[in-house]
C-alpha cells in the first residue's frame, strides 16, 4: 500500500488540478486497484487502516456534475382564467399605488401652496378689465382634494377593467396562435 499512495495523492492532486482527461485516469486507476486481492494489502502494512472505497466513476458521470443541467420547454397553452386572476391582482396593486403617489403628490404640492397661487393665476387671467368673472369659472374647484382624487378614482378602476379584459383576451389570442404555430420555446437551466 506504501508504493501505491504516493501515486494515488499525486493522481488525487491531478484529478483536483484540472477537470477532464485527469478524472479519467483517476477512475481507471481506482479500478485498477480494486483487482488486487484483499489479502495482499493487508499483508503489505502492519498497520491496516480500513477506508471506503470510493465507487468506480465514468466519464460520463463526472462530466456531468460539472455541467449545469438544462430543460427545454414549450408553453403550449395559457389558461385565461388565471391570466384574468393574476391580472386583476396586479392591476389592483397598481391602482393602489397610483392613488397613494397622487394623494402624496396632490398633498405636497398643496402643502407648497402651488394650487393656491395657480388658482390666483388663473382668477387674475380672468377678470381682464372690468374686475368681473366674465366667463363664470371657479379655479379653486378644479384643484380640490375631491376632485383630484375623484378623478384618479375613476382612471384607475377603468384602467383594472381595461387591464384585466385585454390581458384576459390576450390570454385567448395566445392560445389560438400557439395552436397553429406551436408555442414559445423556453429554455431552462438549473442555478448553480
Amino acid at each position: 500500500m506504501s508504493e501505491n499512495q504516493p501515486n494515488a495523492s499525486s493522481k488525487d492532486s491531478d484529478a483536483a488540478g484540472v477537470a477532464g482527461d485527469s478524472d479519467v485516469e483517476t477512475a481507471d486507476s481506482t479500478a485498477a486497484d480494486s483487482t488486487e486481492p484483499a489479502g495482499e494489502k493487508e499483508a503489505e502494512g502492519t498497520d491496516t487502516v480500513t477506508e471506503a472505497e470510493p465507487a468506480p466513476t465514468t466519464p460520463g458521470a463526472v462530466k456531468a456534475t460539472l455541467a449545469s443541467r438544462k430543460a427545454h420547454l414549450t408553453v403550449s397553452r395559457v389558461e385565461p382564467w388565471s391570466v384574468m386572476k393574476f391580472s386583476f391582482v396586479v392591476s389592483l396593486v397598481c391602482f393602489i399605488i397610483l392613488f397613494v403617489a397622487v394623494a402624496v403628490i396632490y398633498a405636497t404640492l398643496s402643502m407648497l401652496g402651488v394650487f393656491d397661487e395657480l388658482t390666483n393665476m388663473i382668477n387674475a387671467l380672468l377678470e381682464g378689465d372690468g374686475g368681473d368673472d366674465e366667463l363664470g369659472l371657479n379655479p379653486a374647484a378644479w384643484f380640490s382634494p375631491g376632485r383630484v382624487l375623484g378623478y384618479t378614482g375613476v382612471i384607475g378602476a377603468l384602467n383594472v377593467v381595461l387591464i384585466t379584459a385585454l390581458s384576459t383576451v390576450g390570454a385567448m389570442v395566445y392560445n389560438l396562435v400557439s395552436d397553429l404555430v406551436g408555442g414559445v420555446d423556453v429554455t431552462l437551466s438549473e442555478a448553480e
